[in-house]
């Protein structure tokens, strides 16, 4: 009886071995990005004790810190008024000495149609809060994928989503990535959207009321205190597993923190 195959993706062989630091778009500094953006710091450093290149992230954020992203967001009293990408990419750059850029603007085409230059990135990340905004970012990128260059061609797209006690990550790739021959495993070299795969759910998934809280408290009661910290976690070592691993039968994952249940997506 003919054995079926597991299905694996291999990450794009540039990631492993780059010649520079891997560019890295962070879209959204909130309850979620702030605290990825943390754990992008971290696998930056290990990435570097490992003799690889590491990151070069931009975080795009327009938003400005009020006393209601204290507490549950990574931010303190003291930078109240600030920017939220200016304070974090400011604190992790006193950390550890890196040059990482803040965006103080949205990730999103100008008046004219014309998308920024520093959209193009090897790996872009989403944290945002809506629905329509994943499917702008969407649009981007298959806008600057077709704008072939060797230096900081689009190869994937790491997307986090929550309500108030679930949430999912999910893993695409920016077109097809090369795929070694292998004899043991079949190969996936193409990894949908998640607008193009989940659409529809995500669409019915939204909430209505999007308004800014004006409290922690009033926060507390969209997104309990550590459905941000969980996704992360679980999301972020997905994307280590491609630089340590150099593969991956997961795309993803469905979380549940209410009832402590997670499901797996694999790759298909």
């Amino acid at each position: 009886m003919k054995t079926e195959k597991e299905k694996i993706h291999f990450t794009d062989k540039y990631l492993l071995n780059p010649t520079n630091p891997i560019s890295v778009n962070l879209i959204g500094g909130g309850g979620t990005g702030s605290k990825v953006l943390t754990a992008l710091m971290e696998i930056n450093e290990s990435l570097i004790a490992l003799g690889h290149a590491g990151l070069q992230v931009r975080l795009w954020d327009d938003d400005i810190i009020t006393t209601a992203n204290l507490g549950r967001q990574r931010f303190f009293e003291c930078e109240t008024g600030l920017y939220k990408s200016v304070a974090l990419i400011n604190r992790i750059n006193r950390c550890i000495g890196t040059n990482w850029k803040a965006e103080t603007q949205k990730f999103e085409k100008d008046n004219l149609g014309r998308i920024p230059e520093e959209a193009r990135a090897i790996i872009t990340i989403t944290c945002v809060d809506n629905v329509q905004a994943r499917f702008e970012v969407a649009e981007i990128l298959k806008i600057v994928s077709y704008r072939r260059s060797y230096h900081n061609h689009p190869k994937y797209w790491l997307d986090f989503g929550n309500s108030q006690h679930t949430g999912q990550v999910i893993l695409s790739t920016i077109g097809k990535i090369e795929q070694p021959k292998s004899e043991k495993y079949e190969t996936i070299g193409n990894l949908p959207f998640v607008t193009d795969e989940f659409g529809e759910l995500l669409k019915q998934s939204e909430q209505e009321d999007n308004t800014p809280s004006c409290s922690l408290a009033e926060a507390l009661q969209h997104q309990d205190l550590f459905i941000n910290s969980s996704l992360t976690q679980m999301g972020c070592s997905l994307l280590w597993n491609l630089f340590r691993r150099g593969m991956t039968e997961y795309k993803g994952f469905f979380h549940n923190l209410k009832d402590y249940r997670t499901h797996p997506i694999k790759v298909a």
